[in-house]
Formats: C-alpha cells, structure tokens, sequence
C-alpha cells in the first residue's frame, strides 16, 4: 500500500495509479470518465480488504454498484502519480456507502472526491441479500480506522 498523504488521512486504503498519456482527452486533461476507473480500483482494493470479494467466490454473494458521483476539483495531466483513497462513510442492512478520494502527487492537491453505493448481492439468486457477518465486521473495522 503506498504511504500515506496528509490528504488521505482519514481513508483506510489507499492505492496509486500512474496517470497514462491515453487517458488525456482533446482539451490536454485527464479525461473525466477514467476517474470512475481510479474510484473502481480503490473499490476492488477495499472489497478485497473487507472480504466481500472472497464471498462472491465461494458463494457468489458480492457487490454490485447502485450509484455513484464524482466532484472534480483539480485537472488531471500526464505525467502524475494519483493516489485514491477509499473509506466507508454509512453502514446498512445490504448496502454500505464509500467515499473516494484522488490525489494529485504532481500538484500535491484534491483531484476529486466522490461517494459510491454498494449493495450485497447473490449473484446466484438474482437478488439483493444482507452483508455476510464477516464482510460487516470488515466494512466496521475499516470505517474506524478511517475516522
């Protein structure tokens, strides 16, 4: 995991992508759609962590995004070196709430936050379902090292 940044304080995992040439679009900036890509890698990272994707493999109960947003704040540019931070903000019966968060190493600043919706699902049933005790205990442990 890459070290913290006072920025990040309060997100439990963070991760780091390198902003790619090919993601700038005709107006010289990183293009909007590929910061729904940086939130979805710091999501996968923090299911992992709360174990929501091992479910999905041994029961096919895992999470299906309900919606998300994102506030852009700083244009992205190549070169950079962006680290995203994901953090649990709301805890439900079948769904949990996640707060992004992306970091400029380059322009040392906020390039946007964001929040997105995640709903336990069995994949099997075709059905929302409640989150297993373990990945609850998970989704918990990481909302209070996040605070």
């Amino acid at each position: 995991m890459p070290h913290a940044h006072p920025l990040l304080a309060d997100f439990p995992v963070i991760v780091s992508s390198m902003v790619h040439w090919g993601e700038m679009d005709a107006y010289g900036h990183v293009n909007n759609t590929v910061f729904f890509r940086y939130f979805e890698t710091a999501r996968i990272a923090f299911l992992e962590r709360c174990g929501l994707l091992e479910t999905y493999d041994e029961h096919r109960v895992g999470a299906i995004l309900h919606s998300t947003d994102c506030r852009f704040r700083l244009p992205l540019l190549y070169p950079d070196t962006v680290l995203i931070g994901a953090r649990t903000l709301e805890v439900g019966e079948d769904r949990f709430t996640m707060g992004y968060r992306i970091v400029s190493q380059q322009q040392n600043g906020i390039a946007a936050d964001g929040t997105g919706v995640i709903v336990c699902y069995d994949y099997a049933n075709d059905r929302k379902v409640a989150l297993p005790a373990a990945v609850r205990e998970g989704v918990l442990a990481l909302r209070a090292r996040g605070t």
